[in-house]
């Protein structure tokens, strides 16, 4: 466990041929959260939900095997784990010999070790998913709003106002984006606001959300930005976000965080 700098992002990588724990690399969420002003117990519950395309490792007999995985981290856990190091460590099963029940057990120890708290493992075949949907997270999509932006960073949240009244509403932008704070590469996604409150001012949130544009920050730690901004500045009585991004590497990073105990479902966008 160590700073950013000191992970496989944006270094030239040797791709491992076999099983190795060790190049799991955690990074400790408490740096991001104390500039976010937590401390302690934490005002949201939530998971980060990743999905891996590209897993596959061998039958006893030789053969291969390929599934989609669906990951959930607990959002107490105190480290998220750094997405190279994952796609590396899941990289590393292509030339092993192991049954299906031992891959899982296996990869939910190193996971929850990884992470410091229990990580829940789901393996799916691509017949299990044969039929599968797509589908955007549920509500109100904003992004047809006449509005004029010129403010692509830093988030600021002065852009965050609310109306008279009371409202139970989901609101839906698929104009996040934000970069990798090592790499500085894109990172693409769709966010969901669900709310109860007064009414949070759409355009207002629009801006704002477009204000992570040029933001460098890893995908976890922006939607708990987006989370404690939208909680501090319109003060619903009940908030969730969720981040749904793109995939990189045969990953995508899905964090979800709530003001109420909750399990997101895990659907799969047009775009991932």
């Amino acid at each position: 466990m160590g700073s950013v700098k000191a992970s496989p992002l944006g270094q030239h990588t040797v791709y491992a041929d076999r099983y190795d724990a060790s190049l799991l690399f955690p990074i400790p969420r408490a740096d991001k959260r104390a500039e976010l002003g937590l401390a302690g117990e934490l005002p949201f519950c939530g998971v980060d939900v990743w999905n891996a395309y590209e897993l596959s490792w061998l039958e006893p007999n030789g053969k291969p095997r390929v599934a989609v995985a669906e990951f959930r981290v607990p959002a107490a856990s105190p480290n998220i784990i750094e997405s190279k190091s994952f796609k590396l460590y899941l990289n590393g099963f292509a030339a092993e010999r192991i049954e299906e029940t031992a891959l899982a057990e296996t990869l939910q120890r190193d996971l929850s070790a990884a992470a410091g708290a229990g990580v829940s493992v789901v393996l799916l075949s691509p017949g299990a998913l044969d039929g599968s949907k797509l589908a955007e997270p549920p509500g109100e999509l904003i992004d047809g709003l006449d509005v004029a932006i010129d403010h692509y960073g830093p988030p600021k949240a002065g852009f965050l106002a609310t109306g008279e009244g009371s409202v139970e509403e989901s609101l839906v932008s698929h104009l996040l984006k934000s970069n990798c704070p090592v790499t500085g590469q894109p990172d693409w996604g769709s966010v969901q606001v669900d709310y109860a409150g007064a009414p949070i001012d759409r355009e207002g949130l629009l801006r704002y959300i477009v204000s992570f544009r040029n933001h460098n920050e890893f995908h976890e730690q922006c939607v708990e930005r987006i989370w404690m901004d939208i909680a501090r500045a319109c003060r619903p009585t009940r908030l969730s976000v969720y981040g749904r991004y793109t995939r990189r590497g045969g990953l995508d990073i899905n964090p979800f965080r709530s003001s109420e105990p909750a399990s997101p479902a895990n659907p799969r966008g047009a775009r991932q």
